[in-house]
C-alpha cells in the first residue's frame, strides 16, 4: 500500500491492537465478523467504491456501515469498520486488503492470549513447506472446480487435532478465499503477521496526565530496550495516580515517577 492506505492502514492497526489489548473483547469473534464483512466488500464493488469515495464525508460513510452491518456483526466489528472508512485509502481495493490482515491479526491475537502464537507461526511455516513439496495436495487445495465445503473437510482432515485451531481457522480462511494470491503467497504473508505479532509486546501505561509526544518515545524507547522487543504503548489517564505514572508488562508492574522510571531503566540498560 502506498501514501493514504498506508497511513490508514496503520492507524486502523493501532484501533485493533487497543481494542484486542483488552480482555473482554472476543477476539476469535472478532476475527469471523471482520473475515465476513471482507468477504462482502471483496464480491461487492460498488460498495467498496462507495465506502472510498474520497468525495464522501467520512462520518456519512460511517453512518453507512453502521446502517448495513447493524445487527448482521457486533458493535465491535461495526465501530472498527466505520473507523476505517472514515480514512482516506489510495484506491477501494486497500480497504479490503487492510480488513483481512485484521482478520488475521485478530485470529493470532486469540492464540496469543491463550499462549498458542509460537505454535501457529510454527505450524504455518510447515504447512507452507509441506504445500510446496506435495504437487498433489497443492492441486487440490486450489482447485477451482473444487467446493468450498470439499476444501474445508479435507484441510480439517489435515489439520484437526493436529494443529492449532488458530492455524485451521487462518489456512482454511485462506485457501477458501485466496483473493487471487497463490497459497504459497498467502502462507508466507500470514507467517510473517504471526511473527509480527509475536514479537510485540503491550505496555499498559496509566499517568496522572496525558503523556506528551516526547514522554511517549522516551518510554516506548525505554521499554522496548529493557525487553528486547517492539512495544505498544496502551495509554490510560487516572488522576489517582499522584503525579505519577503505573506501567504493566505482561505480569511486571513498574510504580513511579516518570523520571524515576525512565532513569531507573536507563541504569538497567547500562548494568
Amino acid at each position: 500500500m502506498n501514501g493514504a492506505s498506508r497511513e490508514a492502514l496503520a492507524a486502523a492497526r493501532e484501533r485493533l491492537d487497543a481494542l484486542t489489548d483488552s480482555t473482554s473483547v472476543d477476539a476469535a469473534r472478532l476475527a469471523d465478523e471482520l473475515a465476513a464483512v471482507t468477504a462482502l466488500l471483496d464480491r461487492e464493488p460498488g460498495l467498496r467504491r462507495v465506502l472510498t469515495d474520497p468525495a464522501q464525508p467520512g462520518e456519512a460513510k460511517a453512518e453507512l456501515v453502521q446502517r448495513l452491518l447493524g445487527g448482521q456483526v457486533g458493535g465491535t466489528t461495526a465501530d472498527v469498520v466505520a473507523g476505517m472508512v472514515r480514512s482516506r485509502w489510495s484506491q477501494p481495493r486497500d480497504l479490503v486488503d487492510a480488513l483481512e490482515e485484521l482478520a488475521n491479526t485478530a485470529d493470532l491475537t486469540a492464540a496469543q492470549r491463550t499462549g498458542a502464537l509460537d505454535d501457529v507461526e510454527d505450524e504455518l511455516f510447515r504447512f507452507g513447506r509441506i504445500v510446496s513439496s506435495s504437487t498433489e495436495l497443492r492441486a487440490a487445495l486450489t482447485d477451482r472446480a473444487a467446493s468450498t465445503s470439499a476444501k474445508t473437510a479435507l484441510l480439517h482432515r489435515l489439520l484437526g487435532g493436529r494443529a492449532a485451531v488458530t492455524t485451521e481457522r487462518l489456512v482454511t480462511r485462506l485457501v477458501t478465499a485466496p483473493r487471487g494470491r497463490s497459497l504459497e503467497a498467502g502462507l508466507e504473508s500470514l507467517s510473517k503477521l504471526a511473527a509480527e505479532r509475536r514479537d510485540r509486546m503491550v505496555a499498559v501505561v496509566t499517568s496522572a496526565v496525558p503523556l506528551s509526544d516526547t514522554q511517549k518515545r522516551r518510554l516506548g524507547a525505554a521499554l522496548a530496550k529493557l525487553y528486547g522487543r517492539q512495544m505498544h504503548l496502551n495509554l490510560d489517564v487516572d488522576p489517582e495516580v499522584l503525579g505519577g505514572i503505573r506501567v504493566q508488562v505482561g505480569d511486571e508492574v513498574i510504580n513511579g515517577s516518570l523520571a524515576d522510571r525512565l532513569d531507573e531503566a536507563a541504569r538497567r540498560m547500562a548494568s
